[in-house]
């Protein structure tokens, strides 16, 4: 995945990411950075007027992208703490000719930073998700580096905290151990497992599966 550092409203590092830098952004992507970004942060009048979906770490933002088409009623918050990431999905849902925002892409807000900062956020403590989505996360595969795992018991239950009555997290890895590692971690807090199977597009990341499995795995869960 191509990184790039963005600002950070935290004075310390969150050490669930890796390396943030990636190449320099085209003049077109640096534009929508700059002027189109900024518009479309979540906003604090959605919170409870709409029905609610986040994706967190949507990478270059196909899943995302079809999560808006899915649910137009709904309103599709993404979390990407990576510039390259949050450019792609930028100028993947706008036109060429005037860096509009595509009709069908108009439900998506994106929060360009690490999730935690908006769930914490007091603006946002009361947010509730129907749809909570995290794919292909970062396994961080060595046992020293087990402590930056995002989908820790703590992480879970924050997620919990912010899924409505009815909603679901949905979780998908192809590194099968933090698969098991996330299961295990499931024990300390109240979500359920619902489903282990889910039908949904190939995103870039799940075809380079750089763990080697055969597929992804799946987690759904609720309250």
């Amino acid at each position: 995945m191509e990184k790039q550092e963005l600002k950070h409203t935290e004075t310390h590092e969150l050490r669930t990411f890796g390396r943030r830098h990636g190449k320099k952004l085209s003049t077109r992507k640096q534009y929508l950075m700059d002027s189109v970004l900024p518009d479309i942060a979540p906003k604090i009048a959605e919170k409870s007027n709409n029905s609610l979906i986040l994706e967190i770490g949507f990478g270059n933002g196909e899943h995302l992208r079809d999560l808006a088409v899915s649910n137009p009623d709904s309103i599709v918050i993404g979390a990407e703490p990576f510039a390259n990431g949050v450019a792609a999905l930028l100028s993947a849902m706008t036109t060429e000719s005037d860096n509009s925002i595509m009709n069908k892409y108009k439900n998506i807000r994106i929060h360009p930073d690490d999730v935690r900062l908006l769930l914490h956020d007091e603006n946002f403590q009361d947010i509730k998700f129907n749809e909570i989505w995290v794919l292909h996360p970062d396994p961080w595969p060595k046992a020293r580096h087990e402590k930056r795992r995002l989908l820790n018991h703590d992480f879970l239950n924050l997620l919990s905290e912010h899924l409505s009555n009815t909603g679901k997290i949905i979780i998908g890895t192809d590194h099968w151990e933090y698969y098991d590692w996330i299961v295990e971690q499931l024990k300390q807090t109240n979500l359920k497992i619902k489903s282990t199977s889910l039908d949904i597009i190939k995103t870039r990341y799940q075809i380079k599966n750089k763990a080697g499995t055969s597929e992804p795995k799946y987690l759904v869960l609720s309250n």
